[in-house]
């Protein structure tokens, strides 16, 4: 059984590789997951926001929309004193992402709840974490070509939630002074900002990132505080390739596995 009441119980999860996953690692292997072959795949996106995220030692940490798990086991890998729930809809993904947490010896950390964000307060109580971590689906329904697998469907548009549900669904599991972490595509920054202050989620920092030093930003990595006052920190941009389309040293050190920022992020209280 997974370690949450709200989650059903899957194949032996010390099982070898299936067929249609394949078997991938990160930091140099101290990480190891399964992902569909065909289905939805993590990418450089929850690396960033996993680095992004300001955390306290001790801390309890939500991921919403866990997918895999990829974030979760990044957050416990990196922050041994962190306790993180992968919230995800689909029952496939939280199969696997139980199997991964497993895989990588953190199942006393991390846990994985099936749980739909649009109806949150049947899976969880109100204010029981401290910070909330989110890659959301970036796509509307009727924006570009829809995938026909489901996986990728319901990761990628907003199929089953959109943008307000996840932020209705964090606002609802932090108390005031509660932080919410997300990624997002800069065309829709806007809509981000906003969606944010409507569900009492003040935006106080934000990075724009950028494939290249002479490219527009692609992603904005924005944290916002429950209740929190007007003003925000504008970081200075994220570059994730030189010209010589080679990693720059700071996204290197992230995926390494090593804060990347002057600032660390999981903070003693």
């Amino acid at each position: 059984m997974f370690p949450d009441k709200n989650s059903p119980a899957v194949e032996d999860p010390n099982s070898t590789k299936r067929s249609d996953e394949t078997l991938d690692t990160l930091f140099q292997g101290e990480i190891k997951l399964y992902q569909d072959c065909n289905g939805y795949r993590f990418s450089l996106d929850a690396l960033l926001l996993a680095d992004f995220l300001t955390c306290h030692n001790g801390e309890q940490i939500a991921d919403l929309g866990a997918g895999n798990g990829v974030i979760a086991l990044i957050l416990a890998h990196r922050h041994p004193s962190l306790s993180i729930t992968g919230v995800e809809i689909q029952l496939g993904m939280v199969g696997r992402a139980w199997r991964n947490v497993q895989m990588n010896g953190l199942q006393e950390r991390v846990t994985i709840s099936q749980a739909d964000v649009r109806t949150i307060q049947k899976n969880f109580t109100p204010e029981s974490f401290a910070a909330v971590v989110c890659n959301p689906p970036y796509r509307r329904m009727t924006s570009g070509r829809v995938s026909p697998n489901a996986e990728k469907k319901i990761a990628r548009h907003e199929m089953t939630a959109g943008l307000a549900d996840f932020l209705r669904a964090g606002s609802y599991l932090v108390p005031i002074k509660g932080r919410m972490a997300l990624v997002y595509p800069t065309l829709r920054v806007v809509d981000l900002l906003q969606s944010m202050r409507s569900a009492n989620l003040e935006p106080k920092r934000l990075r724009m990132v950028h494939s290249f030093a002479d490219a527009e930003a692609s992603l904005v990595l924005v944290e916002g505080v429950k209740g929190g006052r007007s003003g925000i920190d504008v970081l200075s941009p994220l570059f994730v390739y030189n010209k010589g389309n080679l990693y720059t040293p700071e996204v290197e050190v992230i995926l390494a596995g090593r804060t990347a920022t002057s600032r660390q992020r999981c903070l003693e209280e």
